[in-house]
């Protein structure tokens, strides 16, 4: 099967690629940090033995982490569709690499007034860009060609960071963990694109699922994303304001694990838990706490909202995802509004009010004693606790705003422009249009099962029998559904042909 992006893509990407190496050339320099003309960093003489620290010894650690999270943890948490791990995985890749190229150049042009100045600390902060469009990504995964994805990923990095220059320079609020710029917009841009790119085709897909090898493969994904995310929510922070924020996300993913599995074996009729809130909803607690995570909630503060966020995801997955699908034609793939959406609102709110009870009249207080909050405003903006709470609010509200209406119109672009290629109804959730597969996941003809007398022979045994018939099947040469004989369908069939032919007086 011929790609359906063969030429598009490589020249498209290639074009990307190229421009932003004449960028990089005419605009982009190392930040003082990391410059050999500027000897604040470098050692006095030869023989110092304690030169002044580098930025990069007290960031690089979380910067990996970080690092991590976006190439190993978002691309295995999404390999969980039986039939599209390739692409989950290897766009993912494509997808950030582009991204952290992209941003720096975006970011280094909204927040300087000549050349961008790269660092280390500028990394981190692309990572982030990257980690927004990857959260959009899960939205629509399977349901995108990987030139629709470029497309979204371009235009999503330049409305994120403009609308995170609105709420740090201008409404002066504080989200050291990205809850509201990084996982509020990149979830409502995702969940917006979804409606836009609405098919019924895509409900009526049979590929869209996960089998046991697929799950174990995504659960690599979560457990790399559970052990890092409190780095994410503190790599910028500095001192204990750091501290405090490695803390209260470590209480806050503990407690929403321990909530997670109790709500997902009450929510389901059996008791049993559901892989999927596993999956995803142990991971919450971290987006509701990134708000607030260099505040002074304290611990149990921290493990209040890890059990909320837990209660808030599970349930969405059970109850919510339905109801969007069906009612509101929204289809989620990876179910971003449980894991990135919800709990994001939910850190908004939660930031909103620890800085709102930070009053200054009430420091003496003895029941406000240990509520004293770090929040990005100087004396000289002349706001109350209360006046910043407002604040942080309204920063999500235009966050929503932005993200919404931005997700709208560049649906509509990729949906509507016919050089983007979406994928047809035989494409979604499936590798082999855009990957070169083993034989083994290759699909097959949809044959009609023709069990002759000799197969059905009283003395015939089961395993007999199913070779017989996946003979018939690798033999016949009638036309091809692509939907019929994949991994776990021939499985299926096996079961379908065993269960028959128990019956038979052997």
């Amino acid at each position: 099967m011929r790609s359906p992006t063969r030429l598009k893509f490589p020249i498209v990407v290639l074009g990307i690629q190229i421009i932003f190496i004449v960028l990089f050339a005419l605009t982009v320099e190392y930040d003082k940090s990391a410059d050999a003309k500027f000897d604040i960093q470098h050692p006095r003489n030869v023989t110092d033995r304690n030169p002044p620290e580098n930025e990069v010894s007290k960031y690089y650690p979380m910067f990996q982490d970080v690092h991590v999270m976006i190439f190993i943890g978002f691309g295995f948490l999404m390999t969980f569709l039986k039939r599209y791990g390739f692409s989950a995985v290897g766009l993912n890749l494509l997808i950030a690499a582009l991204i952290l190229q992209w941003a720096t150049l975006v970011q280094g042009y909204l927040h300087s007034d000549g050349n961008v100045h790269i660092s280390i600390t500028s990394m981190i902060t692309a990572d982030f860009a990257a980690a927004t469009v990857l959260i959009t990504f899960g939205a629509v995964l399977g349901k995108v060609s990987p030139l629709q994805m470029v497309v979204v990923a371009l235009i999503e990095v330049v409305l994120a960071t403009l609308n995170e220059k609105v709420g740090v320079q201008i409404f002066q609020v504080s989200d050291i963990g990205g809850s509201i710029f990084v996982h509020a917009f990149g979830a409502f841009f995702g969940l917006a694109l979804a409606r836009v790119l609405y098919d019924e085709d895509v409900e009526r897909s049979t590929k869209e699922g996960s089998v046991y090898h697929s799950d174990l493969f995504a659960m690599i994904g979560t457990i790399f994303l559970w052990l890092f995310w409190p780095s994410f929510n503190s790599a910028l922070a500095v001192g204990d304001d750091q501290h405090r924020a490695v803390l209260n996300t470590y209480m806050a993913l503990a407690a929403c694990c321990i909530v997670t599995f109790a709500i997902s074996a009450l929510v389901d009729g059996e008791g049993k838990f559901d892989m999927v809130h596993v999956q995803n909803a142990t991971l919450a607690g971290g987006v509701a706490v990134g708000t607030s995570a260099d505040m002074m909630i304290q611990p149990v503060g921290a493990l209040v909202v890890g059990a909320v966020a837990g209660v808030l995801s599970t349930c969405g997955y059970r109850f919510i995802t339905p109801f969007l699908t069906s009612k509101l034609k929204l289809h989620d793939t990876c179910g971003v509004n449980n894991l990135h959406g919800m709990p994001a609102v939910l850190a908004a709110v939660i930031g909103s009010i620890a800085a709102a009870v930070a009053n200054t009249d009430t420091y003496d207080d003895p029941e406000f004693a240990k509520i004293k909050l770090y929040v990005d405003v100087s004396p000289g903006e002349g706001r109350t606790a209360g006046q910043q709470g407002g604040y942080q609010m309204l920063a999500l509200a235009v966050t929503l705003a932005i993200a919404i209406v931005g997700g709208v119109i560049t649906g509509f672009i990729i949906k509507f422009i016919p050089m983007f290629v979406a994928p047809k109804k035989e494409q979604l959730f499936e590798d082999e249009p855009y990957w070169g597969v083993p034989d083994d996941h290759r699909t097959y003809p949809n044959i009609p099962i023709i069990i002759t007398t000799e197969a059905t022979d009283s003395h015939a045994s089961v395993p007999s029998l199913y070779q017989h018939v996946t003979a018939r099947l690798l033999e016949s040469d009638e036309p091809v559904n692509s939907e019929r004989h994949s991994n776990s369908s021939l499985e299926d069939e096996k079961e379908s042909i065993e269960n028959k032919t128990a019956d038979i007086d052997v």
